[in-house]
């Protein structure tokens, strides 16, 4: 057994937060101690953890002082800042945020794919982790890319309103009851547009040629974690009325012949990945079979007839497990046996 390690979780009382307390809870990694950790207005908040109530606090100076590790599910802006701090004092930082996922000395890690990068951790004392379509679709791609060699990815991002935050969740929420009520929902803040009952194909602020800054990020995230700097990626995200699971419709071309039956045999031998294709019997990957596990659903496999090594499939993921806090206590488990 790993010896225990202290462990700090900043960014507590969101939903990433919650969901990393959560498999913290399932994972085998012994803590001996753990620090919950918000901003000034959710401090005094209480928390259950392990049949215990934990109080949550603000971060101040010192207080990553004798922490062996913190993992960050906060906006970019506040890692930026308090990942070093936290660095400087000791305590190494496994963090959600896009803040440093694209910086070159920082091992950015899904586990099943890349996990000895983590060991590149001390050069800035961070190891980043994807966003949530990027960990799951590396997840599915990395045994095709290893197999065949992958050349190009077209990829249609689906994502659900808790890939948001709590508030789209709850303007989700509040948009159907008004529609389903005969009533015209207020604008709400978090998505741009009505989200109930419509398709919203905008995810991230948009960049000077048209992309998003998540579709950008998507293609480079994948390279970066998949160790394919010349991988072509295609992407489009969309943010769609689902509250939690999100998908990808995928288009890939292969430098080598990889048939689909050949493609999903391997998937099905593949570490994280639950392959659902049984199209006979109604049997694919869909959201609601994602919610609360931490297996990436990869189903409609099937050859492209447009191309000559072209496979189609779609891949599908809890964006709160893998997207997310499975894939964080994952790398802090690689991570606590280097401290």
């Amino acid at each position: 057994m790993p010896k225990p390690i202290s462990v700090a979780l900043v960014g507590a009382t969101g939903l990433v937060g919650r969901a990393v307390l959560d498999a913290l809870g399932e994972s085998s990694l012994p803590l001996s101690r753990l620090a919950l950790l918000a901003s000034a207005r959710s401090a005094g908040t209480r928390l259950e953890h392990a049949g215990a109530e934990l109080p949550v606090s603000a971060p101040a100076e010192g207080t990553f002082r004798g922490v062996d590790a913190a993992v960050f599910c906060v906006p970019p802006e506040v890692a930026r800042e308090w990942a070093p701090r936290a660095w400087a004092e000791g305590c190494a930082v496994v963090d959600a945020s896009p803040a440093f996922r694209l910086e070159a000395d920082v091992p950015l890690v899904v586990p099943e794919v890349n996990g000895a990068a983590v060991e590149g951790f001390r050069a800035r004392g961070v190891v980043a982790s994807p966003a949530g379509a990027a960990a799951a679709l590396s997840v599915a791609l990395a045994p095709l890319h290893a197999a065949a060699g992958l050349e190009r990815v077209v990829a249609t991002t689906l994502e659900p309103a808790a890939s948001a935050g709590h508030r789209a969740v709850q303007q989700l929420e509040r948009e159907a009851m008004d529609l389903m009520n005969g009533r015209e929902p207020e604008p709400g803040g978090a998505v741009p547009h009505r989200l109930a009952f419509n398709l919203v194909p905008q995810v991230g602020a948009f960049l000077e040629d048209g992309r998003t800054d998540a579709e950008e990020g998507l293609g480079a995230e994948l390279r970066k974690v998949l160790g394919a700097p010349g991988l072509r990626v295609a992407a489009t995200a969309v943010r769609v009325p689902v509250f939690y699971g999100q998908a990808a419709v995928v288009n890939a071309a292969t430098a080598r012949a990889l048939p689909a039956e050949a493609a999903r045999d391997l998937l099905r031998r593949s570490p994280g990945v639950k392959v659902l294709d049984a199209t006979a019997e109604g049997v694919y990957p869909m959201p609601m079979l994602a919610v609360n596990d931490d297996a990436v659903l990869v189903g409609r496999l099937r050859d492209d007839r447009s191309q000559a090594h072209g496979l189609e499939l779609v891949v599908v993921s809890d964006e709160l497990r893998k997207g997310a806090a499975t894939n964080l206590v994952q790398i802090l488990e690689r991570l606590a046996a280097l401290l």
